[in-house]
């Protein structure tokens, strides 16, 4: 016969499991809004702001490299780079390993407007931090690795990369 604390025990981490899930759905809604806020003031849309801050992080990029990180389609990237560069958000220069290729590159002396929008977030992130101890923040930081690996990978899946 199974021990009641062991049921309890189960029934308790099943619950705890839930509760991680159902806020990784929130906190990706509420970083979906606050990401169309920051869109909305800069006069960009979602994607071009996904794709900014994915040149920001890995760039610089081949517009294929970013077309693949981003889950885009090559003609769908092509507007988005356009209406990036039109708004000097990027830019394009040659790849000096392929003078056929280029690359694409943040224009970082734009950076401050995006910081500056998103320093709220920032800032309440930062507090929240300083009530944990170091290693509860690298356990922390790699669940959020773990799970942002397990998210990039259900997507290649369903991409069927």
């Amino acid at each position: 016969m199974v021990p009641v604390e062991s049921g309890d025990a189960a029934r308790r981490r099943r619950r705890a499991t839930v509760e991680v899930k159902q806020g990784l759905r929130e906190l990706g809604a509420e970083l979906t809004l606050l990401n169309r806020q920051v869109g909305t003031r800069l006069g960009l849309k979602d994607i071009d702001l996904d794709c900014l801050d994915l040149i920001n992080t890995h760039g610089p990029l081949s517009p294929t490299a970013l077309a693949r990180r981003a889950g885009l389609h090559a003609a769908t990237t092509t507007g988005v780079l356009d209406r990036l560069e039109r708004a000097g958000w990027v830019t394009r220069d040659r790849d000096p390993a392929d003078r056929r290729a280029f690359l694409v590159r943040a224009l970082r002396d734009r950076n401050a407007e995006l910081l500056e929008l998103f320093a709220g977030m920032n800032s309440s992130v930062e507090q929240i931090c300083a009530e944990y101890d170091d290693t509860e923040l690298e356990r922390l930081a790699d669940f959020l690795r773990r799970t942002a690996d397990a998210g990039r990978n259900a997507a290649e899946g369903l991409a069927g990369n």
